[in-house]
């Protein structure tokens, strides 16, 4: 099968960073990935689920400030953590090789500032939660700093980056009843084992790149099987969700909106092909839907 050629470089030209922001400020920008709201959004639509589920309807305004703020902030310095880490790799990559850091845009002790800047932010919002989700979130960190290195060393990263991307679940429950439920514990691990599968689509994209660099992820150790593992996950993910709704008393719109969620997730499978790199980085995007529909379960859970 002929290999896909599409230019898979994760910074676009002329895009509204390059357009709208003065020249300084667009490698931060990138750096914090701004300009690829992607993995925000895949962060923030399940805590904000958790948030409805525990709070067994809207949640209270500032909580969802508090929230959506720390998805925003954590997912940055996330970003810049890795890219600190990647340096001397994403140059050898063909979607990362125009990042700030090893294009030389920013140099490393900026991207270290710019990095305690993040964090600085991230850790003000401590004030506003209580003192059970603050002990969750100073046990996330390490999880944040270690990700970008376990590719070196397990063929497992995104299972560490599917715990602390998702985190913020643990602490909507934390926040809103000062308790951590079987059922919030569930929802979490669906979101993980979510993740595992979504990410391993978007490892296909640098499987080649890895294999040179010598670099590990799910998409290296399923190879091409990854078919099967794919189903898995996401079947595992599915049961999660559907029995912590059950343990939750979610009412039977939940369970229709569940349907929905099994049927996008197969519909990935389908057009999935190991071969198309382009195409595991378009429905690693459509996760943006699942995430979408997880909030909208949760509403009609609820209601």
């Amino acid at each position: 099968m002929t290999q896909d050629t599409t230019d898979l470089s994760d910074i676009k030209p002329n895009d509204w960073v390059e357009r709208y922001l003065p020249k300084s400020w667009g490698p931060y920008a990138r750096l914090a990935r701004l300009d690829r709201p992607v993995g925000t959004w895949l962060t923030l639509f399940p805590c904000i689920a958790a948030l409805i589920q525990a709070a067994d309807g809207l949640p209270n305004i500032w909580r969802l400030i508090v929230f959506s703020l720390g998805a925003l902030l954590m997912r940055s310095a996330g970003s810049t953590i890795n890219d600190i880490w990647d340096r001397d790799f994403d140059k050898h990559v063909e979607r990362t090789r125009f990042r700030p850091l090893t294009s030389g845009q920013v140099s490393l002790s900026q991207a270290i500032i710019f990095l305690i800047v993040q964090l600085l932010l991230a850790a003000s919002l401590l004030f506003f939660i209580n003192p059970y989700s603050r002990w969750l979130a100073l046990a996330v960190v390490p999880l944040v700093i270690i990700y970008p290195l376990c590719k070196r060393f397990t063929y497992w990263p995104q299972a560490v980056l599917g715990a602390a991307f998702n985190w913020g679940m643990l602490m909507a429950w934390t926040d809103t009843t000062n308790t951590l439920p079987l059922a919030g514990i569930l929802m979490w691990l669906g979101a993980l084992t979510w993740q595992i599968g979504y990410d391993t689509l978007y490892a296909y994209t640098d499987i080649r790149d890895d294999e040179r660099l010598g670099l590990k992820s799910t998409a290296r150790r399923f190879g091409d099987k990854g078919i099967y593992w794919l189903i898995g996950f996401y079947i595992v993910s599915i049961l999660l969700w559907v029995i912590a709704g059950w343990l939750m008393d979610m009412a039977k719109a939940y369970y229709f909106v569940m349907a929905t969620v099994t049927v996008h997730l197969f519909w990935q499978l389908k057009v999935f092909d190991i071969h198309n790199p382009a195409q595991s980085h378009m429905l690693f995007n459509a996760n943006i839907h699942t995430g979408i529909l997880l909030v909208i379960a949760a509403l009609a859970g609820v209601f």
